[in-house]
Formats: C-alpha cells, structure tokens, sequence
C-alpha cells in the first residue's frame, strides 16, 4: 500500500514554479479554448483603457482589478466544471447539464456585478465628460 507523504514534504522551489507554470496555462488553454473567456478579456482591456483614460483614483482601480478578477476566475472555474463533466459524461446526461448550468451561472453573477461596478466607477466621470 502506498502512503500519502504529501505532508512531510518539504518545500521546493522547482515545485512552485511548475505550479506556476500549469497555473499560466490553465489561462492560456481558456483563453485560446473558451470564446466566453475572449470577450471577457476582450471586456477587461476597454475597462483598464477607459480606466486610464479617465484617470481612476486607486479605490477605483481596487475594485476595477476586483471585479475583471472575479469575472476571469468564474469563468475559469465554469471552464474546469465543463471539462471534467464532460470528461465524466460525454453524452447528454441530466445531472451534467444542471452542474454545467450552475457553474454557467456563477460566471453569469460574475458578469453582471463586474458591470454593475463598472457603471458605479466610470458614470460620474462620462457625465462629468458629457457635462450632464
């Protein structure tokens, strides 16, 4: 029987870098992969450029970095749950499809409170651009 010596372990170096490594393409994979992942991206970028634009103070940037972050982790999330169910489950199968509704969702609320944020930080500064 094999033990499970995950715990005494020590710390490496060469470890954490792989870990990063399969992090960042994990992020490359959704991003080439997920055509929802492309317009999120494609989302975060207008927001940092309207952001730069309009001179975000840092409360502004804490949130905008926030909420591009929470959009990008559901999503990556929603990518991991559709993999593995269908990985599970190539087939139509009913329980598949409510997980895969449910994770949909999440990035979903992700989506819209991102947007909420956004119309909450940049509003004041278009209708300060529009004199309204």
């Amino acid at each position: 029987m094999k033990q499970d010596n995950s715990k005494n372990q020590s710390f490496s170096f060469r470890k954490r870098i792989a870990s990063f490594r399969h992090a960042f393409n994990g992020i490359r994979l959704a991003i080439s992969n997920e055509h929802n992942m492309r317009i999120h991206l494609f989302a975060a970028l207008l927001a940092i450029g309207a952001g730069f634009y309009f001179q975000l103070t840092f409360g502004e940037w804490i949130v905008l970095v926030f909420a591009i972050g929470f959009v990008f982790a559901a999503e990556l999330f929603n990518s991991a749950i559709e993999s593995i169910a269908d990985f599970i489950s190539p087939g139509h199968h009913i329980a598949i499809g409510k997980i895969k509704d449910l994770a949909a969702g999440a990035v979903l609320v992700s989506a819209i409170a991102a947007i909420i944020a956004g119309i909450l930080i940049f509003w004041p500064h278009i209708k300060l651009l529009m004199k309204i």
